[in-house]
């Protein structure tokens, strides 16, 4: 890979997740507010109506890579997605899923997991891998990104079952980016139109939601 890589953040230190959730999973305890979702209902809701359209099987198993608050799995679970799991590195986001999700949708599983430490063979293969701003997050890393990338591009696609399909979000890479990051490993399948903004002459996007497949 020879793309510069992200300036460093806080962002992409398990530190200010663990703050962060720690916060969250008070005001939850206390407001009942499950918290943020990473880039907005939008963008996420954009990528549960593709995947409820893509022919998927409802009992496909799902992973969600850095799953947060479980805001995406709680929403397949709605839609009758029934093999669902989320794995974080935080404890604290772990503890606040599973707080958020266990009254109406106690059967998703959820797991502490390091996809750039711990070994992806604990956890088996998977139909569906989904990111919404891990990747970015593991770009943001101030001790060694560009290893932390290429691990997770790895062990995203030994997650991959044959055919699997793997769709991330990010805010920080270009469409053209992740295809490029990931197009060794894996296969183009499908770009999800997002909003696009105009500035300077050139058109953006805000957001980049992608989908591979295995080759």
């Amino acid at each position: 890979m020879e793309d510069s890589e992200l300036d460093p953040s806080e962002l992409g230190t398990q530190d200010y997740w663990q703050k962060a959730y720690t916060k969250e999973i008070e005001n939850f305890e206390e407001h009942g507010d499950p918290g943020d979702v990473w880039f907005g209902e939008d963008s996420a809701n954009r990528v549960i109506e593709w995947l409820c359209n893509c022919g998927a099987d409802r009992d496909t198993a799902v992973v969600d890579i850095g799953c947060g608050n479980g805001y995406t799995l709680s929403e397949l679970a709605r839609e009758g997605f029934t093999n669902l799991l989320g794995v974080d590195y935080c404890q604290e986001a772990i503890t606040l899923a599973e707080k958020v999700s266990q009254a109406e949708f106690p059967h998703i599983q959820y797991k502490v997991f390091d996809i750039t430490q711990d070994s992806v063979r604990e956890l088996g293969k998977f139909g569906i891998v989904h990111d919404k701003g891990t990747y970015d997050a593991i770009g943001l890393n101030p001790e060694d990104p560009k290893a932390c990338r290429e691990k997770y591009i790895e062990q995203v696609a030994d997650m991959l079952a044959d055919k699997g399909l793997f769709i991330i979000t990010s805010c920080n890479w270009t469409e053209d980016e992740l295809i490029k990051h990931f197009g060794e490993k894996m296969k183009l399948k499908r770009v999800i139109p997002t909003p696009q903004f105009k500035f300077g002459g050139k058109v953006g996007s805000m957001v980049s939601s992608v989908v591979f497949t295995t080759k």
